[in-house]
């Protein structure tokens, strides 16, 4: 592993001009909050930092704050403190859920949300020095190779999947996105801060290298509001989505008033299902609803040789989780 030097921060401006600093002198920077994601990264050989910006001697940005009737989650919060919350517990369910469903306790209680919203693809080509289109190269391996838990929605030219839990469950939740770098900051909504491969194939969000997530904002709950993560593994710890779902529902007794429906591990990107969306709004959610939902939600799917089997998972878990939540009291 290459000999790296760590900086501790003590404020936000500060880390940017210490990576800033570092870049001026030719040398290559990294932020890190818990440091789980970029440690792996640098075991492997995938990135190779000559100083390390370490924000955790940053203060305030590991809490929640109400704002606006909604909530401010300091993106150096951890995952196991975000699951606990009890604002976040309480209005948010969807992101207490998915928080809590990431890797084991271990991570938990070091990764950061920063850290899991912005955690590179551990699609084994990229992980293990492969010349593919995420490390710079011209190809993308899993298309004819391994590609069993890679994408079926969105894929090209790379066909990874994101793995953040948080993700979808923020899309879901129309929270928006504070960002600090050299030039001030900036808020980007959440379901605009990922990119597809054909808009970027090297990256997976809008951050420049010299740009932080500081703090997430979710805006304040509707009446009759419900929400929910689910996921589906193929084993049960350190692992994974192989399919997930965020679904937020605002119900007006029986009547579904509006709905966002988000899926994990089937795309580049959290992936949001309009079509789904409007099926669901102004109707009561029985059965023969949820199912159409469930087919709906698969339209356009394009599976690799190895991960048709998405198919039939994404269905179902859109159609149970959605009868579920709508019966919910």
């Amino acid at each position: 592993m290459k000999t790296f030097s760590n900086a501790n921060a003590r404020d936000v401006r500060q880390a940017i001009a210490l990576s800033a600093d570092a870049r001026q002198q030719g040398r290559a920077a990294s932020f890190a909050g818990g440091g789980s994601d970029l440690l792996a990264l640098v075991k492997e050989r995938v990135v190779s930092p000559d100083v390390i910006v370490s924000l955790k001697p940053i203060k305030g940005f590991d809490r929640v704050a109400a704002e606006g009737g909604g909530l401010t989650i300091g993106g150096l919060i951890t995952l196991d403190a975000l699951s606990r919350d009890p604002a976040v517990r309480r209005q948010y369910g969807v992101l207490a859920e998915a928080a809590e469903s990431v890797a084991t306790p271990q991570i938990r209680n070091v990764g950061t949300l920063a850290g899991n919203l912005c955690q590179r693809p551990w699609c084994w080509y990229y992980r293990n020095g492969f010349a593919c289109f995420k490390a710079g190269g011209n190809q993308c391996f899993s298309v004819a190779g391994e590609n069993q838990f890679h994408a079926i929605f969105g894929g090209g030219p790379s066909y990874i999947v994101h793995p953040s839990d948080t993700a979808p469950a923020l899309v879901a939740l129309d929270a928006a996105f504070r960002i600090a770098g050299p030039s001030g900051e900036r808020t980007v909504p959440a379901a605009d801060f990922f990119v597809l491969p054909r808009q970027n194939a090297a990256a997976e969000n809008v951050l420049a290298n010299d740009e932080l997530l500081t703090s997430v904002q979710i805006p304040a709950p509707r009446a009759g509001m419900r929400s929910v993560y689910e996921k589906v593994l193929d084993r049960e710890a350190w692992t994974h989505a192989v399919v997930s779902a965020a679904i937020v529902l605002q119900m007006e007794g029986s009547i579904c008033r509006s709905a966002r429906v988000v899926l994990g591990g089937v795309a580049p990107i959290p992936w949001r299902l309009p079509e789904v969306e409007r099926l669901l709004t102004g109707q009561a959610i029985t059965e023969d609803v949820a199912a159409r939902a469930g087919e709906i939600a698969i339209a356009g799917a394009r599976p690799l040789a190895k991960n048709a089997y998405k198919l039939p998972l994404t269905k179902n878990l859109v159609r149970r989780t959605i009868l579920g939540l709508a019966r919910r009291a």
